[in-house]
Order: C-alpha cells, then sequence, then structure tokens
C-alpha cells in the first residue's frame, strides 16, 4: 500500500512551511532515518527524516513552494514489492480529493433552489458558515491564494475553473475583492475576525501604493518570519496591559571586574578560553534576580499563571539584512557560570543568524533580554513576547555626570527599562524584581559566590 509524506509540524506553534529542498529524488530508496526534505519554518531549516522503507515515487510539492499547510500531502513513497510508476501514476491525483472535498458543500445549496421561493432565498446565507469551517482546504493554485491575499478576495467564495474545480490566477483577477467578507463576518462572529485589521493586505497596499510615485520604490514581500512577527508583535501590543519601569545602573565595578575576569581567561587552543561581554553579566543578573524575587517568574497562562522554578532566559539576536529576530534561551542561567553563559550565547547566536536552531532552543522561557547597547542607544522600551510576562530593554553604558554623596562626579551609566504585563504582575513586585537586578549589577561580585 503506498504510504502517504505529509508537511510535518516542526513545532507546536507550526500551520505552514516552505518546501526548502528534496535531498532525494523520484525513484531513490529511502530507509528510516534518511533525510528527505529541508523544510523551513519563520525560525528555522530543519531537516526531515524519513519513517518508513521503500522507494519516493511521487513528489507532489517541488522544492522552492511556500506556504505549504501542515499535513498536507507533498510525496508519495512504494512500500517494497510495490510498482513505484503505478504508485507515482495514483499519487499524482492523491491531493485531488482532499482538495475537492469542499465541493460537495459548495454545490449542497442547489438542490434547494427548485423548492419554494422562501426556502431558496436566504440559501446562501445558511451556506455562509461551511466556508469559514472549510476555508483552509479551498482548492487553489498557489499563484491563485497569493493573488486572493494581494487583492482582499476572499477564496472559500470563488469558483473554480481548473481542473476538478480548482480556483486558478484567473478566477482571481476576475473576483470581486472582499466580496464575501461582510456575509461571512456575521456568521462568524468570532473575537479573532473582529480582530483583523479593517481593510484586507492586498487593499492596504494599493492605499499605501497610492502616496507614492510609481517607479519610485520597491516591494519587498515579507518571508515568514518577519510576517510572524507583525502578526505577534501587533497581538501582543493590542492584548497585553503593559507598563514600564526604567532604572540607572552604575556600571563602574562592573567593567573593572569584567576587565580583570578576562585577562585571567586561561588559554585553550591558542585562544582565550572566554571573553566576557556587558551582556553575560546582564544575563547572569537577570536571571539571579528572578530567583530572588521567584513570584516575578511567572507567564501568562489564559485563566492562571505558570510558575517557573529555572530562570530561563531568552537573549534577542538580529537576523542579517532585518529580516527578523530570534531569541534563543540560556536554560537554567542562575546556575551557570558567566564563562559559559558566554560561550553557549555566543554558540546560540551564530546558528540563531544561520537559522540553525531547534525549537526547543528559542520556545518558553522565563523572559527575555533586548540589548541595543551596542547601537549606542540610551534607553528604549520593548515590546513583552507572550507567554513573557516582562522584558528588559538594555541601552548603552555611557559616561554620565552623577552626584556621589552630594559631590559631582562622572560613573559610567547603563539605563535599563523593564516591560511588565499587569495581568501577572502589579508595579511594586516589578520594581523588586528591577531593584534585585541593578543591586546585582553594580555589586557584581555577588554574582560569583
Amino acid at each position: 500500500m503506498p504510504i502517504e509524506i505529509l508537511m510535518p509540524a516542526l513545532s507546536p506553534t507550526m500551520e505552514k512551511g516552505n518546501l526548502a529542498k528534496w535531498l532525494k529524488k523520484e525513484g531513490d530508496k529511502v530507509s528510516p532515518g534518511d533525510v528527505i526534505a529541508e523544510i523551513e519554518t519563520d525560525k528555522a531549516t530543519m531537516e526531515v527524516e524519513a519513517i518508513d522503507e521503500g522507494t519516493l515515487a511521487k513528489i507532489l510539492v517541488p522544492e522552492g513552494s511556500q506556504d505549504v499547510p501542515v499535513n498536507q500531502l507533498i510525496a508519495v513513497l512504494a512500500a517494497d514489492g510495490e510498482d513505484a510508476k503505478a504508485v507515482a501514476a495514483g499519487g499524482a491525483s492523491a491531493p485531488t480529493p482532499a482538495a475537492a472535498a469542499p465541493a460537495p458543500v459548495a454545490e449542497a445549496p442547489k438542490p434547494a433552489e427548485p423548492g419554494p421561493a422562501p426556502v431558496a432565498a436566504p440559501a446562501p446565507v445558511a451556506a455562509a458558515p461551511a466556508p469559514t469551517a472549510a476555508g483552509e482546504r479551498v482548492f487553489a493554485s498557489p499563484l491563485a491564494r497569493r493573488l486572493a491575499k494581494d487583492k482582499g478576495v476572499d477564496l472559500s467564495a470563488v469558483k473554480g475553473s481548473g481542473p476538478r474545480g480548482r480556483i486558478v490566477a484567473a478566477d482571481v483577477a476576475t473576483a470581486t475583492p472582499g466580496a464575501a467578507k461582510p456575509a461571512s463576518a456575521p456568521a462568524a462572529a468570532t473575537p479573532v475576525a473582529a480582530a483583523k485589521p479593517a481593510p484586507a493586505p492586498g487593499a492596504l497596499l494599493e492605499q499605501v501604493k497610492a502616496y507614492y510615485e510609481p517607479g519610485t520604490y520597491e516591494e519587498v514581500p515579507l518571508d515568514g518570519m518577519r510576517r510572524v512577527i507583525a502578526q505577534r508583535m501587533t497581538e501582543a501590543r493590542q492584548t497585553v496591559p503593559t507598563f514600564y519601569l526604567t532604572v540607572d545602573c552604575d556600571m563602574d565595578e562592573l567593567l573593572k571586574l569584567r576587565e580583570t575576569l578576562n585577562k585571567a581567561a586561561p588559554e585553550k587552543d591558542g585562544k582565550p578560553a572566554y571573553k566576557l561581554s556587558v551582556n553575560d553579566f546582564v544575563i547572569k543578573a537577570y536571571a539571579l534576580a528572578f530567583q530572588q524575587v521567584p513570584d516575578a517568574n511567572q507567564v501568562w497562562g489564559g485563566d492562571r499563571y505558570l510558575k517557573l522554578k529555572h530562570s530561563d532566559i531568552g537573549v534577542a539576536v538580529a537576523i542579517d539584512g532585518g529580516k527578523g529576530l530570534l531569541t534563543p534561551i540560556i536554560r537554567k542561567a542562575e546556575t551557570k557560570s558567566l564563562s559559559a553563559i558566554s560561550n553557549e550565547t555566543r554558540d546560540l547566536a551564530i546558528r540563531a543568524r544561520n537559522k540553525k536552531l531547534a525549537p526547543n532552543e528559542y520556545q518558553g522561557g522565563s523572559s527575555a533580554i533586548s540589548n541595543l547597547g551596542m547601537f549606542g542607544i540610551k534607553d528604549f522600551t520593548a515590546i513583552i513576547n507572550p507567554p513573557h510576562a516582562t522584558i528588559l530593554a538594555v541601552g548603552t553604558s555611557e559616561q554620565r555626570a552623577v552626584v556621589k554623596k552630594g559631590e559631582l562626579a562622572v560613573a559610567t551609566v547603563m539605563t535599563v527599562t523593564i516591560s511588565c504585563d499587569h495581568r501577572v504582575m502589579d508595579g511594586a513586585m516589578g520594581a523588586q524584581l528591577l531593584t534585585a537586578f541593578k543591586a546585582l549589577i553594580e555589586k557584581p561580585m555577588a554574582m560569583l559566590v
């Protein structure tokens, strides 16, 4: 019996992925554990291993395909003893039944039309919820889906003219933008639908382009990572009641200790075993602060909190070319030495920029740190990444005029701002956490004992 290969879910939140590359071709023998393809999620590129043995009879989704839904049939494997060519012939039409399944739903109202007029009239309204429930199963070409998104067309209201009712680009081109939206909105009446922006992406694009002279700009489509960031940050900004607390930290003692520790670093393979940065001290201090204020080490769970035992600290890493950012996590950071944190952070940052992190290396965590000090930014506020209840924004360390013991002096000062989810903590708890952090930064020897 032919074996179906489906688009895998490589993380709990993955809904779609890009099929970057096939590492096996049609006709190749496949054994369990063989790497057969590379899949790109919004965060990483991951290898997919075969779990069955056989011959790769038919590839149904070519490499380079974008936004392939999880569990979509992407290839067919012929089991031992089966004719691969026969399986390929059958596998070529394998997606058709699943994709064509919505067709009876669309045609269901037709038998009602010959009936009495009062019954036929409300038929379109009664059918309106059906596309919402089965909207993800509309059979359309990738180009048609992209055009529909740009134009603001609801594919569930478009009649396909392609093979077996498949919606093609020409169908979308003649469809009315947003025609089905008013009908489906009252039927759905869900909070998710209400939260969507009023203008469809395509309509908004046309509005924005109207402000600029043609030929004076370049359209840059969002990749998967930037699209997810836009969605999650918009959701966080709209749904998380956030307050902000800011303190200035005297960095003079920390910088002296850092210099001393770096000079004392032992040699390993002709190089220092570690090179501590200010950010390494910040991670350690933040982790210990959560242990000192354990009630702040919580994340939002909808109808309750999850109170965490360890301080798992995420560190925001920018992807080259402004393509987004990842937040790899230093697990149990409160238990690790500064040198261990330094080396682990450097390794995770390199693999994050190359999109080689596994999901468990960037998902979850207690909180996150966003450090823009290396860019000379004095202070800023960061957006909380749910389910986190906090995020620490770290500015640059710079010399400033301060008052010490009633006299004017010069000190190296770093400004940090913590964003707090008011559903999880109040101002007093946030202040306790930030005060504990400031004390550790200003007396860094406490991090070594």
